[in-house]
């Protein structure tokens, strides 16, 4: 009976002793502020990126994947649980989650990598121990697709959230470059995603040529029921991003957020690999745009692609 306590007693230290030795796989805290297709590709991308990089989910890292439903105060407390928890390094998409994971991640010098931010510097987010891939939009690029297409048009309309560090920033770059191409800019701001279907038909109203969406949350998030709007009235919509083309806007020079979140992930990769702290690479943002285009929204319209678009648009029905 004594041998087989001993027995028991020496196995269960073995296991003890083992699972001691076993090492931690760090813990990656993604913070996303709320789910829409382009923060949705994002993280998706963030993950191949990290994959690309040589890294293993389970045996390099491990996933804590928290969802803020566009609600600022639990952005917050998703930030302040993975400063609590410790993690390795907090992954925070679109402004509002990264403001809190930086305030979080502060005191304890916790790495933290953003993606989805349009204006880092604006935002207070380009020092310290973090980095990021920034979303900026490529306005001249857009402004320039829709003259083509509407070369008649002279009135925009843009939806954008007042709090939004991104949008106002953006907002203010197309009317300072809008008259450049003929255009003048009619902005609505909304405080809260609830508004944005109500700024639609004040636009719609005003008889505006044409919306430019921005990569703004709220209005992203309700595009599908401005786009009904939109159809009805016989108004064409332009994304900045290439799943708000696919959802029915009729083009977009812009971003393809899978490939920014992959970004992201190559960076995120050089600080788990200690090859690099997050204050020693500088923010960046990526330069490539496509010209994505969806035919029949354009055909709904009445609009044509110019020659001079077609060899490098890309079709997103393809």
């Amino acid at each position: 009976m004594k041998r087989n306590v001993a027995a028991i007693l020496m196995i269960t230290l073995a296991i003890l002793f083992v699972s001691g030795c076993k090492k931690k796989v760090p813990t990656i805290g993604i913070s996303q502020y709320g789910e829409h297709d382009a923060l949705d590709k994002a993280r998706k991308g963030f993950i191949q990126g990290l994959a690309d990089a040589g890294l293993t989910e389970g045996k390099d890292f491990e996933i804590d994947y928290q969802n803020a439903g566009f609600d600022d105060a639990i952005a917050t407390q998703i930030a302040q649980n993975f400063s609590s928890n410790n993690v390795a390094l907090m992954m925070a998409i679109a402004t509002p989650s990264a403001t809190a994971c930086y305030a979080a991640a502060e005191d304890k010098d916790i790495p933290v990598v953003f993606s989805a931010i349009s204006d880092p510097a604006r935002a207070k987010l380009d020092s310290g121990n973090v980095t990021d891939t920034s979303d900026k939009l490529p306005v001249d690029a857009q402004l320039d697709l829709i003259r083509k297409l509407q070369p008649e048009a002279s009135t925009i309309g843009i939806i954008y959230t007042t709090s939004e560090l991104n949008s106002v920033s953006t907002i203010a770059e197309f009317e300072e470059k809008a008259p450049i191409y003929g255009f003048t800019i009619v902005p609505i701001g909304i405080t809260q995603q609830s508004e944005a279907t109500l700024a639609a038909d004040t636009l719609i109203a005003k008889r505006v040529d044409c919306f430019s969406n921005l990569t703004d949350n709220n209005v992203v998030g309700v595009t599908s029921s401005i786009l009904e709007k939109t159809r009805e009235a016989g108004i064409p919509v332009y994304g900045s991003e290439i799943g708000q083309v696919e959802l029915g806007c009729v083009a977009a020079a812009g971003i393809d957020y899978f490939e920014l979140g992959k970004q992201t992930g190559a960076i995120a990769a050089k600080i788990l690999k200690k090859e690099a702290k997050a204050s020693e690479i500088p923010y960046e943002t990526i330069s490539e745009y496509g010209i994505y285009v969806n035919s029949p929204a354009l055909a709904e319209m009445g609009l044509v692609l110019p020659a001079e678009i077609v060899d490098r648009a890309i079709e997103v029905n393809d």
